[in-house]
C-alpha cells in the first residue's frame, strides 16, 4: 500500500497496492485500501485520491468499486507495462463520499 503522485498544494494523491499470489482473493487489498482512504481522506484532510489500474485486471477493478472509488473513465494507452501499453481505468473517492 503507498500513496504515490502526492500534490499537497491540491490534496490529492494516487492510491497503489499490491499483493503477493497468496494473498489475492481473500480481502487484502480492499481491506488495505479502506484504512488507507479512511486515513488519508479524514485524519490527513487529502481532499481527492485517485486509483488506477489496467483495464483488464478485473480484481483491481473489483477493489475500486468495494472500496468506494467511483469510476470515472478509461486513460488510453496510458502505461506502459512489459507486453505493452495499456489502457487504464481511473477512479477515484473525494473526501465525503
Amino acid at each position: 500500500m503507498a500513496l504515490r503522485s502526492i500534490l499537497l498544494e491540491d490534496g490529492s494523491a494516487e492510491v497503489a497496492y499490491w499483493t503477493v499470489a497468496a494473498a489475492r482473493g481473500q480481502g487484502v487489498a480492499a481491506r488495505a485500501t479502506t484504512a488507507l482512504s479512511r486515513w488519508a481522506l479524514d485524519e490527513i484532510g487529502f481532499h481527492r485520491l485517485e486509483l488506477m489500474h489496467a483495464v483488464r485486471n478485473l480484481a483491481s477493478c473489483r477493489v475500486a468499486a468495494k472500496t468506494g472509488f467511483a469510476l470515472e473513465g478509461t486513460k488510453r494507452s496510458a502505461l506502459l507495462h512489459q507486453d505493452g501499453w495499456h489502457d487504464m481505468h481511473l477512479h477515484a473517492r473525494v473526501r465525503g463520499d
